[in-house]
């Protein structure tokens, strides 16, 4: 069978989720020419020309900052991305962040790395140094956990497990993810009530025009003293020169983050790590092989998981016939759609519809073929974005 699908990958895409194509229906590179598909990682897209083609785009990874949603999303493009699939790899640096600062290790190191002279030397220089970097256990601290997604809640259970009281914050928090989450982490109304509570304080929320600088002066004012922010987000969650003006003053005890700036360069009490939350050979295994499944099944079956512009939709296949059609959030779509099918004769065997904020997305399976002509008159309804004939294929 000759190649069905063309997919671009912009960057290195670990081979265990590629390989999840069926060949040779699906063609792989990083210099196709009119995709399908594109696969991404950190590129910027922003200013690259993006063929029209394209009917999806996906991260692997959680952050979708370098993709022009709104662009994708005038053309009817779902953007997915591979939600939770670092959550693992995160969770355990900021364990690692937490101990490097509670115990005061890069210090520590640093001295260490200092010392000369033979070994009985070597001792009493440690004996006499080790008071300076004495620190503090993490069990009977608090952690304050502000948003409580696939990673924040992987981290309120490593703290509750570590013997920690944990605080959580999180108003936009899914059913689901309240459900999962532990009984024992107390629920905050507000990030001021968690900050005043918390020995730790770690970040985990999307950049969004309400979540950047988040962490300002007036919030880091409310801070227990002596406190530990962590971010691993994004950098502008967090507002840098007031977390430098908290930490010259003596409030702020440490920053930990993983995203180094010129600001923060070289200060004493900044621990800042060059983007490793999700640089593991298992969350880059894990992220790929997650927005390869979601492409093929969006590609093949017209199904949605974790988009970020669209909802979410997924429709059993019953017939060998279907239709998907990305649209405005607009009254009357689904009449206007029916009706075009049945003046076709097009019996609907099976339909469903869901939206998101101003935009909307129907599968409709049918009993019989789609011919082009009536693909061609549901694009010309007013508010259709994109319309896609997926005939079951034999992969």
């Amino acid at each position: 069978m000759a190649n069905i699908f063309s997919i671009q990958t912009l960057n290195k895409i670990s081979h265990d989720g590629l390989k999840r194509f069926p060949q040779p229906q699906y063609l792989i590179g990083n210099e196709v020419e009119k995709p399908d598909a594109i696969l991404v990682r950190s590129q910027n897209m922003h200013d690259m020309p993006i063929p029209t083609s394209v009917i999806a785009i996906a991260r692997a990874g959680a952050g979708t900052n370098n993709i022009p949603i709104p662009v994708m999303s005038e053309r009817g493009v779902p953007v997915f991305n591979a939600a939770g699939a670092n959550a693992n790899a995160v969770k355990e640096l900021v364990l690692a962040g937490m101990l490097m600062a509670a115990r005061n290790i890069i210090p520590s190191l640093q001295f260490t790395a200092s010392l000369r002279g033979d070994d009985a030397t070597l001792h009493q220089l440690v004996e006499e140094g080790k008071k300076s970097f004495v620190g503090s256990e993490l069990k009977g601290r608090s952690l304050g956990v502000v948003g409580l997604g696939a990673i924040g809640r992987l981290v309120a259970d490593m703290a509750l497990a570590l013997g920690m009281k944990v605080y959580g914050f999180d108003p936009e928090i899914t059913v689901d993810a309240a459900w999962s989450l532990s009984a024992s982490v107390k629920k905050c109304n507000t990030i001021e009530e968690l900050l005043r509570h918390c020995d730790f304080v770690s970040l985990h929320v999307p950049l969004l025009p309400a979540t950047r600088g988040l962490m300002n002066a007036q919030r880091l004012a409310v801070l227990k003293k002596n406190a530990i922010l962590l971010n691993f987000s994004r950098d502008a969650i967090v507002d840098t020169e007031a977390v430098i003006a908290s930490l010259d003053n003596k409030h702020l005890r440490y920053y930990v983050c993983d995203f180094p700036e010129v600001k923060i360069a070289g200060h004493a009490q900044v621990i800042a790590l060059p983007h490793l939350g999700a640089s593991t050979n298992e969350a880059e295994e894990n992220c790929a092989v997650m927005v390869v499944d979601q492409v093929r099944d969006y590609l093949e079956h017209g199904n949605l998981t974790n988009s970020v512009n669209f909802p979410n939709l997924f429709m059993a296949r019953e017939s060998n016939h279907r239709l998907s059609i990305a649209h405005n959030n607009v009254p009357n779509m689904l009449g206007q759609i029916s009706t075009t099918l049945a003046k076709a004769s097009v019996n609907i065997h099976n339909m469903i519809n869901k939206s998101r904020g101003d935009l909307a997305y129907t599968l409709v399976d049918n009993d019989s073929p789609i011919i082009e002509k009536v693909v061609k008159e549901l694009k010309t309804i007013p508010g259709v974005l994109l319309v896609r004939n997926l005939p079951m294929l034999d992969l």
